[in-house]
């Protein structure tokens, strides 16, 4: 595991930016897997930048994403798909037909779940960008899940649904259900990297690192990935 510390948020994403986009001059058909949520926002805008500027071109590049509220589509607002068209793929030349979300509005969220873990077999990560929950969960695989899991569908721990309330109006209205992708399926990328801001994440950050490998702490499992990178600013990385 690598660890990179920033001095900032800005800082961060810029790093995070350049990792992805050299992975993309080197493979110009690189297969992505992203995530969202607000700690992704700024590597996406790096990204859009480095796009303006000519540097990267996502017309060949496909994406699978790590995850989708079940009830949430693509006339949501808040959805997923509504956040990564958004936030990148509107503003580069992404293929829209490159890109792949969980459908949040299946009408059998067991069998999307079985189509999605098809899909990623047939495309195998260069990269696979992970946010990290304030319990340590990646994706939305909350603790104890199992480490050998692969897509499936979640109940939101509490906390998790807190931590995503500022992204909605009320937290009444954030929904209790997701698809995720598995433990198994992220680890099954190339290369992973991990961005984690602020202060409150500095404990699931010392979990990740420094913890003993355990499903309470899913995201300690990247201490047995062979090139799991950490981008960090200070202040998550306090208690290292």
């Amino acid at each position: 595991m690598k660890i990179l510390i920033t001095k900032d948020y800005e800082e961060m994403s810029r790093k995070g930016a350049l990792l992805i986009s050299q992975t993309i001059k080197d493979n110009p058909c690189a297969v992505l897997g992203l995530a969202t949520g607000s700690t992704a926002i700024g590597t996406y805008a790096e990204l859009v930048k480095m796009y303006k500027n000519g540097e990267i071109s996502f017309k060949n590049v496909k994406t699978v994403n790590l995850d989708e509220y079940i009830g949430l589509g693509e006339e949501s607002t808040q959805s997923y798909v509504t956040f990564m068209r958004e936030n990148l793929f509107n503003l580069v030349d992404a293929d829209l037909k490159n890109t792949h979300l969980p459908n949040g509005t299946s009408d059998n969220a067991e069998e999307e779940c079985k189509r999605y873990s098809s899909l990623l077999c047939g495309l195998p990560r260069d990269i696979q960008l992970l946010g990290l929950g304030s319990n340590g969960h990646i994706g939305f695989n909350e603790p104890l899940t199992s480490f050998n899991s692969k897509t499936h569908v979640v109940e939101l721990a509490e906390s998790t649904v807190k931590d995503n309330s500022r992204l909605f109006a009320n937290a009444e209205d954030v929904p209790r259900r997701a698809i995720t992708m598995g433990i198994s399926e992220i680890m099954a990328a190339k290369r992973i990297i991990m961005l984690v801001s602020g202060a409150n994440k500095a404990k699931a950050v010392y979990n990740t690192v420094k913890g003993q490998i355990s499903e309470n702490c899913p995201a300690s499992i990247l201490q047995r990935h062979d090139d799991a990178v950490l981008v960090l600013d200070e202040a998550a990385a306090s208690l290292l």
